[in-house]
């Protein structure tokens, strides 16, 4: 991924107000972020834990979405989970139902959709080797070459972002 500035992030968001987009703080080690093992960047807002953001490089520019974490934690008896995006398992506690309101009019309306997701979304590094779930044993070895791996990531977060775009 390019390094993008705190100017195109915050321009990038289509689900959010011009004031909330201004409002969001970057991540605490924003001037560290590995920008040549991502292929998106997400953080939880450090100034708000109930906020999160995904910025996703496009053609015709970045992409920014913001999303909501649940106030309470998942209260099911499940051990582990697996993110929709990257597949990687986690204990339970290492996922997150992340709910992103729907752009425009809808999403003004209150309208969101979910997705289970790396509660840290690190999914690129997690791909790539650079962190490991805290839970051993719940990644399973693929046949997948990286790129196929990668392909198959963003493929998951483009549907994703379909639904949160589609008017």
């Amino acid at each position: 991924m390019e390094p993008l500035t705190d100017k195109e992030i915050r321009a990038s968001f289509v689900n959010c107000t011009k004031g909330d987009a201004a409002r969001l703080k970057l991540p605490l080690d924003f001037a560290e972020t590995p920008w040549d093992d991502l292929d998106f960047l997400g953080w939880v807002d450090p100034g708000a834990p109930l906020r999160a953001h995904l910025v996703v490089p496009r053609e015709d520019g970045p992409l920014g979405i913001a999303l909501r974490v649940p106030a309470t934690g998942r209260t099911s008896a499940v051990k582990s989970s697996m993110c929709q995006i990257c597949l990687t398992g986690h204990a339970s506690s290492g996922v997150t139902l992340l709910a992103a309101p729907l752009a425009g009019a809808r999403g003004r309306e209150g309208n969101t959709v979910g997705v289970y997701v790396c509660a840290d979304l690190a999914c690129s590094l997690y791909l790539r080797g650079r962190r490991a779930p805290k839970l051993r044993g719940l990644r399973h070895e693929e046949t997948l070459s990286l790129e196929d791996r990668i392909a198959r990531m963003t493929g998951h977060l483009d549907a994703f972002l379909e639904r949160v775009t589609a008017g």
